[in-house]
């Protein structure tokens, strides 16, 4: 084969190897994780833990944000959790952040958030769990973002 006959195929390839790559690099690297049952996508953070709230929904997974209103003292009985009280903007809700199974989220009152959990209805406005990785591998799990950073 000659280097022209070379050029021409290799002219057809480079095309298709470009879409298989970036395929492949959306795949594994989502802009935001995906996977998992019923994640909300509503447009502002509240929104979905203010909907969940009304409808006394536990066991959905939900992104929300909003602003850290109380540091609470660490879970220790059984997996360790850091819990705070989040402010998302219409419900307060306790985060338990398992620091077995993720890093300790530097988190201070006033602190802005956005993490993807999943929520417990109570009538207190309910708690988000699972912030971090799935240790089983199964789902995508949850993570807690702050100042830019993921900890999951």
């Amino acid at each position: 084969m000659g280097s022209t006959a070379r050029a021409a195929r290799f002219r057809y390839l480079l095309p298709v190897l470009v879409v298989l790559g970036l395929l492949a690099w959306q795949h594994y690297h989502p802009a935001t994780p995906t996977s998992g049952p019923a994640v909300s996508r509503a447009p502002a953070h509240g929104d979905s833990v203010r909907a969940a709230y009304a409808a006394r929904r536990s066991g959905v997974w939900l992104e929300t944000g909003g602003r850290v209103l109380r540091v609470l003292p660490d879970d220790n009985a059984g997996s360790r959790h850091q819990r705070m009280i989040l402010d998302t903007g219409g419900v307060t809700v306790l985060v338990a952040h398992n620091i077995d199974l993720a890093g300790r989220v530097p988190v201070s009152t006033g602190d802005r958030l956005t993490l993807r959990g999943r929520y417990e209805w109570n009538d207190k406005g309910g708690v988000m769990h699972w912030t971090h990785h799935d240790p089983q591998g199964h789902g995508a799990g949850g993570w807690i973002r702050r100042d830019g950073r993921l900890y999951r």
